[in-house]
């Protein structure tokens, strides 16, 4: 008996069965949906253990399932992997970094699979910001979720950043510090292999 029921909503037969395939077998029960508003149906009808979810789709996008079960308080609880063969469609819609689901690149190996998985299901435990706790700027919702940090270990940093706005702020700076060092190393080595080329050319 199946202990955890997958849902794959992709209009690509491939890929419905790439995901099927790459599972554990005998520990999961995969439904299949080959467009959003398919996908959504299910969603609403069935309890599911996560949700794998293609950007693009016929009759109702990704996005606007996404928005779907973004929502609703309960289904906003199931683990969601977002899949796109080009991640710059996910981020048009939604900004860096993914707090509350796992983003998989298109095409994918199992290892990839299996690791966007785990990486849905800790995002999914992560306690979220009540929207009147931060309209009332009270104290309720800030003890809620720092209430949770000792109980939730798979990512420490992500809970405190919920419960305290200036945490929030220096881990976004710090991702920022980040991705400029590595746009600067790019920078460099661009500038490297065209010294290279002029060099090459006299």
């Amino acid at each position: 008996m199946a202990n955890n029921k997958i849902l794959v909503i992709d209009d690509t037969t491939v890929v419905r069965v790439k995901v099927r395939e790459m599972l554990p077998p005998g520990n999961f029960q995969v439904l299949e949906a080959k467009d959003g508003l398919e996908g959504l149906k299910l969603i609403k009808k069935e309890k599911f253990s996560l949700i794998m979810l293609d950007f693009l789709l016929p009759k109702m996008s990704g996005w606007e399932v996404y928005q779907e079960i973004q929502a609703q308080p309960d289904l906003r609880k199931t683990p969601l992997v977002v899949m796109s063969g080009r991640k710059e469609e996910v981020t048009e819609k939604i900004s860096e970094p993914f707090e509350h689901f796992e983003f998989l690149n298109k095409p994918f190996d199992q290892k990839q699979l299996i690791s966007s998985i785990k990486a849905a299901m800790a995002k999914a435990k992560q306690p979220r910001p009540q929207p009147v706790a931060v309209g009332a700027n009270g104290t309720n919702g800030t003890n809620r979720t720092n209430g949770t940090n000792g109980t939730n270990g798979i990512n420490g940093t992500m809970t405190a950043e919920f419960g305290n706005s200036a945490a929030e702020v220096e881990a976004l700076n710090q991702k920022m510090a980040k991705m400029q060092s590595e746009i600067d190393g790019l920078k460099k080595q661009l500038t490297q292999v065209v010294a290279y080329i002029k060099q090459k050319m006299k």
